[in-house]
């Protein structure tokens, strides 16, 4: 590190959280920083998915950052556009664009117990003190492992990989998955003049979230008066984390009326044979809740078919499932989800010693305070193992996750240490902490979840957004090896 203690800073990923990193390295006078990311544009999922119907289903003035208001949202739940154009207005607001390399994807870091040396797909190398890897958590698609998936003959895509060239309307068209991706697709596409199939693996609760347009009276009123959204902001925080995030990490109230009502949304499917296919074996919110009042309606709709038997191979013309029956499609589209555990991977790490990030990963992700890894110096990524994914804003999550990695970048910086790095002693308490509240959260009553990890452990986060906090509102020097 240089005399002037001026770390160099490599922020990978031009997503929410990334933007967020570079916003506060800037207000607290850092100014020695990259951003770098393997796309063409800034925006991460919200760049990456494009599909019919995508939005949020946390709400929009709690899906913004806490200093840059939006008195533009339209609805409560904004839509995907929506949030990449207000993402695309941060990037101006705070002049970032010109700290932006596009198109570099980094494939490999290595520590040479002072500083890292990054290598990227080009093949040009960078140097720097620190690493912050926000990538996000929804960025590398999971593809159903289907025989014959390559034999189709028509139009094949993930959605995340959406085709809009691709001409859907008098078309036979196919959707494989059930998730919040799914819904939101399925329910789109229904008000369409196709035949949709919709193929179903496992039911999903689907809690009636409501949606409403804002007047243009509501918007004036946040443009003159910014700080009400920022009341908002706080109002449907605490609002999330005492219904939605508490019903989840132990039995309560919250969870039997949250369970309750998604009872009472199942019901208004009229027909009792789709009503059954329907119907979960498991309880609300084992699994992430889908988020929809359109979702039911839609699979009623005439020219939609729930079809819940198991696929057993693809062919040229359509899907075979395990009855036999051959449904020919035009077109098939892929809800089938991402690899949650990925986190900021393909990228590789290697420490002084020689070890990587996979090898000491092998039994499953771990982190300290979910954001740093034993044996990575100086190494720090937003929404790790173990963070409040699913229950809480993403958003939220990585405002909290950022001021600890701002405060242990100004310990390096003021202070008499060169590098800091988890110890393991500390990471393993952290995560015997984590683990302890595991028994009494929804998680493991019994359902597969996207939520579970390699070692059994599921990847989120069992106690309240104010725990959260309060756990990374300071960075203590003793959970770290420190180098001079």
């Amino acid at each position: 590190m240089s005399d002037t203690r001026d770390p160099r800073v490599l922020i990978v990923g031009a997503g929410m959280s990334g933007m967020l990193m570079a916003i506060k390295l800037r207000e607290s006078g850092k100014q020695n920083f990259q951003i770098v990311d393997k796309a063409s544009e800034i925006g991460g999922t919200w760049r990456e998915n494009t599909y019919p119907g995508i939005g949020c289903d946390v709400a929009a003035h709690y899906y913004t950052y806490q200093g840059v208001p939006n008195p533009e949202w339209s609805t409560r739940l904004p839509q995907g556009a929506e949030i990449q154009q207000y993402l695309l207005g941060v990037v101006e607001k705070h002049d970032l664009r010109r700290r932006i390399a596009f198109n570099k994807e980094v494939v490999q870091a290595d520590h040479d117990g002072q500083r890292w040396t990054v290598r990227f797909k080009d093949g040009e190398v960078e140097v720097a003190d620190f690493v912050v890897a926000c990538c996000g958590l929804l960025h590398h698609p999971r593809y159903p492992d289907i025989p014959g998936l390559k034999d189709f003959d028509g139009a094949v895509f993930h959605s995340a990989r959406w085709d809009h060239s691709v001409p859907l309307e008098g078309k036979r068209v196919s959707l494989i998955g059930t998730g919040s991706t799914g819904a939101q697709i399925s329910s789109k596409l229904s008000e369409r003049k196709l035949d949709l199939k919709v193929f179903q693996r496992t039911p999903q609760w689907v809690f009636p979230l409501p949606d409403r347009r804002y007047t243009q009276v509501e918007k004036s009123l946040l443009r003159v008066f910014p700080w009400i959204a920022r009341v908002v902001h706080h109002v449907y925080r605490v609002a999330f984390e005492n219904l939605f995030a508490a019903a989840v990490i132990k039995p309560c109230w919250q969870r039997r009326l949250m369970g309750w009502l998604c009872r009472w949304n199942l019901s208004t499917v009229k027909d009792p044979e789709l009503r059954r296919k329907l119907t979960p074996d498991y309880q609300p919110l084992c699994k992430r809740l889908v988020m929809s009042m359109e979702f039911y309606p839609a699979i009623q709709r005439p020219n939609v078919q729930l079809i819940t038997e198991g696929i057993d191979h693809i062919v040229a013309r359509g899907v075979v499932t395990k009855d036999g029956v051959l449904h020919e499609v035009d077109v098939l589209a892929l809800a089938t989800g991402f690899d949650a555990h990925a986190y900021f991977r393909p990228l590789e790490l290697r420490n002084a010693q020689g070890r990587t990030l996979s090898e000491v990963w092998e039994q499953g992700p771990y982190a300290l305070r979910t954001v740093a890894v034993p044996g990575f110096p100086n190494f720090f990524f937003t929404l790790g193992p173990q963070s409040p994914i699913g229950n809480f804003s993403a958003i939220s999550i990585s405002e909290t996750q950022i001021h600890y990695i701002l405060r242990c970048i100004e310990m390096v910086r003021s202070g008499p240490c060169q590098t800091l790095s988890p110890t393991p002693a500390a990471t393993e308490k952290f995560n015997a902490f984590v683990r302890a509240a595991m028994p009494d959260t929804i998680w493991v009553t019994g359902c597969t979840n996207w939520y579970m990890s390699k070692n059994g452990v599921p990847s989120a986060w069992p106690y309240s957004g104010a725990r959260f906090r309060r756990e990374l509102r300071e960075p203590d020097l003793s959970e770290f090896d420190v180098a001079a």
